[in-house]
């Protein structure tokens, strides 16, 4: 009897385990969940990504006076934007400009939050929020169900002939799922950061959408007699930036997450429940993203900057 008891057990902790295994799930199955994941994160973090935004649009020179379009400001390079980023020095479009009596400066994100509700209205802390909807679903729709796929294939292939290289994995797997979710929604996440870097205070005019805001990227363009391919090219102008930011960023979360999430799991042991796996992952997460976002922190702004360039070059 005693036996039979164990195999019992046994079985019990194997079908727990299975309950909160990822490994069953079908690719609809992860679209659905990391795009709904998503959403949420999306409304929620918004206002922080619209301060953000407007703290590093500021460093670049873009002047907050009440102006509502792009018209005025223009940057260059993202290498001299890299090279105004390590010296410290003078800006890369001239002299910092100073504040006049009736402009903006920013002190702070809670100064950002302080200023755009006074000036600007509550609401638009969530400015560029369905665009980041319209970016969240499909980008971490692909993205998170292309890494579990390519970390569980890249496990299997590296557990039959090199265990060694497992560790590795999840830097591979991030890195190429990012790279891919990155270039698909490249134009969304372009019209996000210049509909939240300029302000829009117009009375009764409603501020641009995401179509809008593309359309007004494209025109210019189109408007020099550039042929159709290069006026539509320009929608995808800085992704080697978005491209430089997001793989070292999903490379240095990921490794970083797989390894504290499974340590944690691991000191749990096998009774570990769904509130322990969601407690792992989210203190893994926690500080994996802390981690990546603080290494690419400097990445990030140079691609707001060439995000909010007037100017492109074709």
């Amino acid at each position: 009897m005693e036996p039979n008891k164990n195999m019992v057990k046994e079985d019990s902790l194997d079908s727990s385990k299975s309950k909160i295994s990822d490994a069953g799930l079908s690719f609809r199955e992860r679209a659905f969940s990391a795009a709904g994941a998503a959403f949420i994160s999306a409304i929620i973090v918004n206002p922080l990504d619209v301060a953000k935004t407007r703290l590093q649009a500021q460093a670049a020179g873009v002047p907050y006076d009440g102006l509502s379009h792009t018209q005025h400001f223009k940057t260059t390079t993202m290498l001299q934007d890299l090279k105004y980023m390590l010296s410290s020095a003078q800006s890369s479009i001239g002299t910092r400009p100073t504040s006049s009596p009736g402009s903006t400066h920013y002190r702070g994100t809670l100064d950002v939050f302080y200023k755009v509700v006074r000036q600007e209205g509550f609401s638009r802390l969530w400015r560029g929020t369905n665009a980041s909807l319209a970016l969240a679903i499909p980008s971490v729709g692909i993205y998170m169900p292309l890494y579990d796929i390519f970390r569980n294939y890249m496990e299997e292939i590296t557990s039959r002939n090199n265990p060694t290289l497992k560790p590795y994995v999840p830097l591979v797997a991030g890195s190429l799922a990012r790279s891919i979710a990155c270039i698909t929604c490249y134009p969304v996440d372009l019209a996000r950061t210049r509909m939240q870097a300029f302000k829009h205070n117009q009375a009764g005019v409603k501020p641009p959408g995401v179509l809008k805001t593309l359309i007004g990227v494209v025109s210019p363009v189109k408007n020099a007699n550039y042929q159709a391919f290069q006026s539509y090219r320009i929608l995808w102008t800085g992704l080697g930036a978005q491209l430089a930011r997001d793989v070292p960023f999903s490379a240095i979360c990921w490794s970083s997450l797989e390894t504290i999430r499974r340590r944690i799991l691991s000191r749990i042991g096998d009774e570990a429940g769904a509130p322990s796996v969601f407690a792992a992952n989210f203190c893994g997460g926690f500080v994996a993203g802390s981690l990546a976002a603080a290494s690419t922190c400097p990445l990030d702004v140079a691609r707001t900057r060439r995000q909010i360039e007037v100017s492109f070059s074709i």
